[in-house]
Parts: structure tokens; C-alpha cells; sequence
């Protein structure tokens, strides 16, 4: 068995790692870097090209497959969930392999509405494939089993991909959190979990962003309370309210609405990435909050919505894009006071989202508060709860799982060292930990 970690192990995103198998190989993944594509979106007014993209580093370098000749190999592209450091390369990548495209409800809705809002096609084939359901990938006179087994994050109908091979089952774990009680959906299949344990897991890819951070991530119902306890406790009825969080973070959403109609407020959704995520939820019936929202998404549209929200603050309740101060987003374009719509002195705005660990975010977003808090704006920050598993949350994985051989993922090797400590405390030796970088192979025998 050989696996290639193409992209998601020298940064935080641009996720993708093929998994060779005789002679078959299949892409787990297949993410942007989303730094890169933020930086090309303020310099590029046209469409971005898959060769502009490769120039910045947005898309995974893939030309490897080229130059080992596996690239015709390659017989699925497995995406794990939504966001877009998962999926948001296919449009760029997929026409390159003669591979299906093949993952969650969810999922393939986003991707469609990706490809439909961009004006892109792709001609791989894309299936939709039921939570916990099984997958059947014929090559000739050979066949291999692809599970999508349930698991919680913070986007809806993420999945731990297992791949069962002739030597022993792939675990493809990128991104996870153990929440057994989710706002949206069902708790992880731990009986998944431990049936494919029974059968010999050869290898475990498994998100490590958070391996520093000490105990168990908490429960998406611990961000409800944190909402609820913010937006119910507005002092000044007559000040604007605003709220940014992740577009795909459906659960987060539903709770903000939920809270917001207790407010007596409209609630206005603000942005394009709101629209196409909220679209896709509702097609796979995951979004009761539909009826109880307005969504503005063009250019017109979101200048006389903000205009009316500037004039009757006490009156709605917004919902909007930016909250990385990604240049050129909704959040970002208010506090330079590019729309019509101003801050005041003790409006409030909520971030119900944390700053994605990359110093381009970081910088972005301390900018960003710069310019608001000169407005007097009240700001409740990081009012959130990871999508990511923490350090006891991986130690549970590893203890399910019982898996021979385990690679982090989703973060540069320094940052997820720990997980050799971790894993020796669980039994392993060094030789079962495989820190790896962008570009590597690693032959397991």
C-alpha cells in the first residue's frame, strides 16, 4: 500500500491524499487553500483558471500523480464533507482523472451549487451516497467497498471514509469532532467504528489540527447555549445586531435564527456563500429556519436591505459573511464603510466563529476589529465551539479504532507532533506514527 500526501500537511487546508492499492488508487479530498484564494480574489476580477490557481499554491500540486504515472489510476474521488478546503479543488482538478466523484447528500449538493454558481462543469461522474451506506467501486474483475460512516463536525453530513482493501481498510478522517449531542443530525457510528476495528484497520488518517488543545472539544449544544446567552442579553432594544459565522455551519445557523425570532427581529442572511449553503441544506432537508429568513445575495439587493437595516436598526437582526475579515466579504466591506450601512456606538456584533489558525486569517481579522471597535461597536468574540476533535477526542478515536498504522493530518508537521506522544501513550511505537509533508510517500508492507 502507498499513500501520497499531496496537500493538507504543510498548512491548514488544501486537503487531499491518494491511497495506492495494487493497481488502483483513489483521492481522499480535494481542498483549496484558502489564504491563496482570498489573496487571488482581490487581485483577479475574472474567473480563476486552474493554472492561476497552481501559480498561488490555492489547489493541491497533483502533478505528482503525473510524474509516478498514477494519475489514470485513480478510480473515485472520495470528498469527506462541505467545506470548501475538502471539496473546492474538484471544479479545477477532477477533469483530470476518469474517477466519479462520490460523498455525502450534503456535500454533493454544495459541489453542484459550486459548479452551477461559477459557471463551471465537470464531466466525472457525481453520486450522492447515503450516510452510513456502502459504495461499491468495480475496476474489471476486482471490487473495493467504500463506507461513509457517520461522524459530527461543523458542517452537516461529514464522514469518516473507510476503504477496505485487500491489505486491510483505510480510515480517511478528516475533520471530525465526538459529539454526542449535535444540534443538527445524528452522533457519530461508534458500531461503524468499532465493526471495521474488528476487521483490521491498516491505516488511520486522522485530523489533528487541535492534538494541543488539552481534554474533549465541547458539544455543538454548548455554542447553542453560548448564542443564546449573547442574544438574549442585548441591553439597548434600539441598536443594530449582527451576527458572522461560517455559511456552512447549518446547525450554528439554525440556532442564531431560533434565538433571533425571540428578538422580535427579522433576520436577513447577507451574502452568496450563505445563499448557496442554506440552498444546499434545503434540498437535503436540513433547514426547518428557511421560512423564517430572508436571503440577499446580489450586489442591489444587499445595498437597499443594509440601507433599511441602517435606518431601523431595532428592527432586524443580520446575518453575514466576513467573519475571518476575508477581504471583499460582507463584514470586511462594512468596516471600511464600503456599503450602506454604518456602525454605531453600542451596536452589537457577534462572531460565532473562531479565527482559522493561519497568519494571513489572523492578520486579516485584527485589521478587521481595528476598524470596527473605532465605530464603538460591541463585539462578542470566539462566542463558538470547534468542529475539530481536541486531544482526548483523537486519544477516544485511537482507542476505537485500534488502527496499525496512524498519520495526522490537516496541519504542518510541527503542529501536530504531539500526536507521536499522544500515540505512544496508547502503545504505539514510532515506527506506527508517520509525520509526513505536502508532496511525500509513505509505502506501508
Amino acid at each position: 500500500m502507498e499513500i501520497y500526501t499531496i496537500g493538507g500537511y504543510s498548512e491548514v487546508g488544501k486537503n487531499m491524499t491518494v491511497v495506492k492499492t495494487g493497481e488502483d488508487a483513489f483521492i481522499f479530498d480535494c481542498g483549496l487553500y484558502m489564504p491563496a484564494v482570498v489573496e487571488l480574489q482581490g487581485e483577479e476580477k475574472k474567473d480563476l483558471s486552474e493554472k492561476k490557481m497552481r501559480s498561488k499554491g490555492a489547489i493541491p500540486n497533483d502533478v505528482l500523480l503525473d510524474k509516478l504515472g498514477i494519475r489514470n489510476q485513480v478510480r473515485a474521488i472520495l470528498p469527506t464533507h462541505a467545506h470548501l478546503d475538502h471539496i473546492g479543488a474538484i471544479p479545477f482538478l477532477a477533469h483530470r482523472y476518469n474517477a466519479p466523484v462520490i460523498s455525502s447528500p450534503f456535500t454533493i449538493s454544495v459541489l453542484k451549487k459550486i459548479l452551477d454558481d461559477d459557471k463551471k462543469s465537470i464531466n466525472n461522474k457525481i453520486i450522492s451516497a447515503d450516510l452510513n451506506s456502502t459504495q461499491m467501486i468495480k475496476v474489471k474483475n476486482r471490487s473495493y467497498r467504500v463506507e461513509f460512516i457517520n461522524m459530527t463536525h461543523s458542517t452537516p453530513h461529514d464522514t469518516m471514509i473507510a476503504l477496505h482493501t485487500p491489505e486491510g481498510i483505510v480510515l480517511y478522517g478528516n475533520d471530525f469532532k465526538l459529539d454526542n449531542t449535535p444540534v443538527i443530525g445524528s452522533p457519530p457510528n461508534y458500531k461503524a467504528l468499532q465493526r471495521i476495528s474488528k476487521q483490521g484497520v491498516k491505516v488511520m488518517i486522522s485530523d489533528s489540527l487541535y492534538i494541543n488543545s488539552p481534554g474533549k472539544t465541547p458539544s455543538e449544544k454548548v455554542a447553542r447555549s453560548m448564542v443564546e446567552e449573547v442574544l438574549l442579553t442585548v441591553r439597548n432594544e434600539k441598536a443594530a445586531v449582527f451576527v458572522t459565522t461560517f455559511s456552512s455551519h447549518i446547525a450554528r445557523l439554525k440556532s442564531i435564527v431560533e434565538f433571533g425570532k425571540k428578538l422580535n427581529r427579522e433576520i436577513i442572511f447577507v451574502g452568496r456563500s450563505l445563499n448557496r449553503y442554506v440552498a444546499a441544506a434545503n434540498e437535503s432537508k436540513l433547514v426547518p429556519f428557511k421560512k423564517d429568513i430572508r436571503l440577499t445575495t446580489y450586489k442591489r439587493q444587499v445595498a437597499s436591505m443594509l440601507k433599511k437595516v441602517h435606518s431601523n436598526r431595532e428592527r432586524y437582526l443580520v446575518v453575514c459573511t466576513g467573519h475571518q475579515g476575508e477581504p471583499g466579504s460582507v463584514l470586511e466591506r462594512l468596516s471600511r464603510k464600503k456599503l450602506s450601512f454604518d456602525f454605531k456606538k453600542g451596536d452589537n456584533l457577534v462572531f460565532s466563529s473562531k479565527t482559522i489558525p493561519d497568519p494571513t486569517n489572523i492578520l486579516n481579522k485584527e485589521a478587521m476589529d481595528k476598524r470596527l471597535l473605532k465605530s464603538g461597536v460591541r463585539i462578542f468574540d470566539n462566542v463558538h465551539v470547534s468542529g475539530h476533535g481536541s486531544k482526548e477526542d483523537i486519544r477516544d478515536l485511537i482507542e476505537i479504532v485500534n488502527p496499525e498504522n496512524i498519520i495526522p493530518s490537516h496541519a504542518p508537521t510541527e503542529r501536530v507532533r504531539p500526536m507521536i506522544e499522544l500515540s505512544r501513550e496508547e502503545g504505539y511505537s514510532k515506527n506506527q506514527v508517520h509525520l509526513m509533508s505536502d508532496g511525500q510517500k509513505l509505502v506501508l508492507k
